[in-house]
């Protein structure tokens, strides 16, 4: 996978300061961008690692992580682990996910993933939430990609 098509998108955003300085993240999205934020970047082997630290609008009533902020968070890091390959814009089609253990306030929860298949029109990934050795949640998806079309005159 090539770095290229990873940094072409026109609404990336790097982080220049703080925790997560020369992380990227996309502003296009705004339930994403308030519920976040959430980070990606690529490693130097190619592989794509996503990363959020957990702030109290991420808790639900138990003070534990929200079930919701895992699967949006999930579903962000199945764009950024296709995004080599993607080259374009993308639905997701299909999700699925176990929820495994608890995050708290001030925890940084990573994701690792990869691509399992990419064909013509279908992106085929999986991925596992952690913080440090422990496993918070798996998931998996499918990504389509859309075609754009001319606006209609």
């Amino acid at each position: 996978m090539t770095n290229t098509a990873f940094l072409r998108r026109p609404d990336l955003h790097v982080e220049t300061q703080g925790e997560f300085a020369g992380w990227r993240t996309w502003s296009r999205d705004s339930f994403e961008s308030n519920n976040g934020p959430f980070w990606h970047k690529m490693d130097e082997d190619g592989r794509v690692r996503c990363a959020f630290r957990v702030e109290p609008k991420h808790l639900n009533g138990l003070r534990n992580v929200h079930g919701g902020c895992f699967m949006t968070f999930a579903d962000y890091c199945l764009f950024a682990f296709a995004s080599p390959v993607l080259q374009g814009p993308g639905v997701t089609v299909s999700f699925a996910c176990e929820f495994l253990d608890a995050a708290h306030e001030g925890d940084l929860i990573e994701a690792t993933g990869e691509i399992t298949r990419a064909g013509g029109s279908l992106i085929f990934l999986r991925g596992m939430l952690s913080c440090g050795e422990r496993k918070l949640f798996s998931f998996s998806g499918t990504i389509k990609r859309v075609k754009l079309r001319p606006p209609a005159s």
